[in-house]
């Protein structure tokens, strides 16, 4: 199995985990484990790394690739939305650091078969986890018009949703969509001609909102983040990794509140919640990925790097 995935500002994820040798590690979305495989580098054989990934197809690629490394290694088939419940299963109560790489992999992009791509035609799929029976095509047949509209416009950021809602609606009423083919020549017809003449593939905005819906992955993104200040030490850091601008939103967001101590009304004249920081900021502004790197990867474009510890 060929699993290529270009690990997306790896080296300035490992200099912000600030990974101690004898340290608990999570990497969330394991994936093709090149972000692991550095995290391992530094570890000793008493340190720990747990990979979690829904894609079993990632996790038996990764487990061949961190073979070599000594430290204490655990492979979880899994959302990173259960980190809680993952590590108390292992027995581990507290972690050193924690890594989100959110999104699509290349692998997934490019394995035509999962559907992810607007390039190539293929069942309409999107599953990061493919034991789960909801897939893409459930959304684009089954949906209301209304919810695809909104999916479309609140996830993709597309302004022409509804058209294209309503052109997926019409299309459904003939025969059911099945493949990514289908759907794209339907996207493409809802967008007006000049429209489709500049900026990204017509297409590309619809896939990424289907996506994020078939794998819930703005709802699950802002608890985690809670969930990942209750189980790190202090001192550890949490390093998340976006590709567009509402995971990047949420993630600045909850770091903000979760950075800000007091908690009370503006009005209130004097603090009386008596509440404390959880995590001090380490990026202001988030860390993007160098020209060499975007000439190497040109896929790295929108990555965006948001580190916080935990104080």
């Amino acid at each position: 199995m060929i699993f290529e995935h270009k690990s997306v500002l790896l080296d300035e994820t490992i200099e912000n985990l600030n990974i101690k040798p004898d340290g608990v590690y999570i990497d969330g979305t394991l994936g093709g484990a090149g972000h692991a495989s550095k995290i391992c580098e530094g570890l000793s054989p008493q340190g720990i790394l747990i990979g979690i990934d829904q894609d079993k197809d990632a996790l038996e690629v990764s487990k061949g690739r961190l073979e070599k490394f000594k430290n204490k290694k655990y492979f979880v088939h899994s959302n990173f939305s259960r980190i809680k419940d993952i590590i108390a299963a292992l027995g581990i109560s507290q972690v050193d650091g924690v890594l989100l790489d959110i999104g699509v992999s290349s692998y997934q992009l490019d394995e035509g078969s999962r559907g992810f791509s607007y390039m190539q035609n293929a069942p309409l799929d999107m599953r990061m986890d493919t034991t789960r029976e909801f897939c893409a095509e459930n959304v684009v047949n089954e949906y209301e018009e209304e919810a695809l509209a909104r999916i479309i416009y609140e996830y993709g950021e597309e302004k022409w949703a509804k058209r294209i809602a309503n052109f997926i609606v019409r299309e459904r009423e003939k025969k059911r969509i099945q493949t990514t083919g289908e759907l794209v020549e339907i996207i493409k017809n809802a967008i007006p001609a000049p429209a489709r003449r500049n900026g990204p593939h017509p297409a590309k905005r619809t896939f990424q909102a289907i996506r994020i819906e078939v794998n819930n992955e703005l709802g699950i993104l802002e608890q985690t983040i809670r969930d990942i200040s209750e189980i790190l030490n202090i001192g550890g850091r949490i390093c998340i990794i976006t590709f567009h601008s509402l995971e990047d939103r949420i993630v600045k967001n909850a770091f903000k509140e979760l950075s800000t101590a007091c908690k009370c009304p503006a009005e209130y004249p004097i603090c009386r919640c008596n509440g404390r920081s959880v995590f001090r900021v380490i990026t202001k502004k988030p860390i993007l990925p160098s020209e060499d790197e975007l000439a190497e990867n040109p896929r790295a474009r929108s990555a965006k790097l948001r580190v916080a510890e935990k104080v």
